[in-house]
């Protein structure tokens, strides 16, 4: 059975990228635009890894990354924050607050789905992408 993986970012074009590669790379994609629909499905799908973007309308991805670690029932659930901004105080934010990994954007699609695979344990499919 193929990981779940939710995109929460309200960039169309990074979403639409980033759901195609992941699905080229045998995951299962759920997709959320602001942080409360973020949280709403993680609720209902329990996915195995977020993307998370950092500056997103209603939650921002810190107060999701939050909310989910409050969670003990989350707690397996990886997080990869995603964003524009890279200074150090960003990154130990995210860091601080329960992220597994923090992605600078723009980053290399390659390095994504490297760093998704070796979080989940296995490629999705061999080679991957």
């Amino acid at each position: 059975m193929s990981k779940t993986i939710l995109i929460a970012d309200d960039e169309p074009n990074i979403v639409t990228a980033i759901e195609y590669l992941l699905q080229r790379s045998g995951y299962q994609v759920l997709l959320a635009s602001d942080g409360e629909a973020a949280l709403q499905q993680v609720e209902r799908h329990l996915p195995d890894l977020v993307l998370l973007d950092v500056m997103m309308s209603v939650k921002s991805g810190y107060e999701v990354c939050q909310r989910m670690r409050e969670r003990p029932e989350w707690q397996h659930i990886k997080i990869i924050m995603l964003s524009a901004k890279g200074r150090e105080v960003e990154v130990s934010k995210g860091m601080s607050l329960g992220a597994d990994y923090y992605l600078t954007k723009p980053f290399s699609s390659k390095e994504l789905v490297a760093k998704i695979d070796e979080l989940l344990g296995a490629p999705a499919k061999p080679g991957g992408a």
